[in-house]
């Protein structure tokens, strides 16, 4: 079957690169999404293991839907009975993109009829009960072609479920997995992150230092499904913590907040990386190291408001001052959406890479080799 990792935008290449290391086959990168082919036990590897992919897509079909007639007609053209039983619930949600269809309330209206009325054949019921497990059908429409998929994930991949509360604005867990992995840390060198917050950054490269899968403490839609043996999560479990590393890292977080660094302690215990990390209350304007090597990467506060960017300002100015001080093979990894960051940083960046913080457009610079 084909499996289809959605991401957000820039991170195509290193959600490819994950895939491949996880043996996937046939691994092509699109503008947001990345699909492979695979089994139901890749299902449960995938959604286990992967680090900066959004969610895992089964694929049931591709076709021409230039009109209604053709999007509900190919619709019911899939086999959904052999997915989802007789009293499964399957919602239907989805987006279209330079296509005929535009009206995303309608195409839904349309699947959701098609599926159900194929279903309904197939069961002998003229109405579905919908009282059991989620299937929770999607669709893309784009240029005319409708693609539908099952969500395999259930929630987004981002909630790991260490992070019950946040310090205001929160960076999803896949996209701090996505800077770590771009400051090609691998748990050998110092790694620092000044603007901590709720210690996102921090606990995500405690759990690629230690190989830790992020999906191990949390369950998934199609773990519920009745056409999904359990045993091929088990063994995807099993798999992911054999690959499991254990030694001694230098992993740092300060935050000028004691609640925030309160709180990044706590969520790092539910993580199960507590003994990984060093949590301090400290300004980030005083920051340095003296270790020949190492990463530094962070979020800091961008300042959405005038008053707040100057602020921000100010702080990126002795932030910049203070990181003129380390050691010249240091790595730094800064994500800010501010668009003078440069110029009060008081460095221009080595290499800039353009990526999303939720729906923010923001730049990722980056400053050593």
């Amino acid at each position: 079957m084909i499996l289809t990792v959605p991401c957000l935008l820039g991170l195509e290449s290193l959600v490819a690169e994950e895939m491949r290391r996880m043996g996937m086959a046939e691994v092509r990168a699109e503008n947001g999404r990345v699909h492979c082919r695979g089994t139901m036990a890749d299902i449960a590897r995938l959604n286990i293991g992967l680090r900066c992919g959004a969610r895992v897509l089964m694929e049931l079909g591709s076709f021409p839907a230039p009109d209604f007639e053709a999007l509900f007609q190919g619709t019911a053209a899939l086999p959904w009975e052999d997915f989802i039983p007789r009293d499964g619930e399957f919602p239907v949600k989805g987006y279209s993109l330079n296509s005929t269809l535009h009206s995303v309330p309608a195409c839904q209206a349309i699947v959701k009829k098609a599926s159900a009325q194929r279903l309904g054949k197939a069961y002998g019921l003229e109405t579905l009960p919908e009282t059991g497990s989620r299937y929770q059908i999607q669709f893309s429409i784009v240029k005319d072609t409708a693609t539908l998929y099952l969500d395999t994930s259930g929630e987004g991949l981002y909630k790991r479920g260490y992070r019950a509360k946040n310090m205001g604005a929160p960076l999803r867990e896949t996209l701090a997995a996505a800077l770590v992995l771009l400051s090609r840390y691998r748990g050998k060198d110092p790694f620092c992150d000044p603007f901590c917050g709720s210690g996102t950054i921090p606990i995500e490269a405690a759990l690629i230092a230690k190989n830790r899968a992020p999906g191990l403490d949390r369950r998934f839609a199609a773990q519920r499904w009745k056409n999904m043996d359990s045993k091929l999560w088990m063994d995807a479990a099993d798999e992911a913590q054999d690959k499991e590393f254990h030694g001694n890292y230098d992993i740092w977080g300060g935050d000028i907040d004691p609640a925030a660094v309160e709180l990044a302690g706590h969520n790092a215990a539910l993580a199960g990386v507590e003994d990984c990390i060093r949590f301090e209350v400290a300004d980030a304007a005083a920051f340095h190291r003296d270790s020949e090597y190492g990463q530094l990467v962070t979020n800091p506060p961008y300042g959405e408001r005038l008053l707040e960017k100057s602020e921000a300002e100010e702080v990126y100015r002795r932030f910049g001052a203070a990181v003129r001080t380390l050691p010249p093979k240091w790595r730094v990894l800064v994500l800010s959406s501010h668009t003078e960051f440069e110029r009060c940083f008081g460095r221009t960046a080595d290499k800039k890479r353009k990526l999303y913080n939720g729906m923010l457009k923001c730049d990722l610079f980056q400053y050593g080799k």
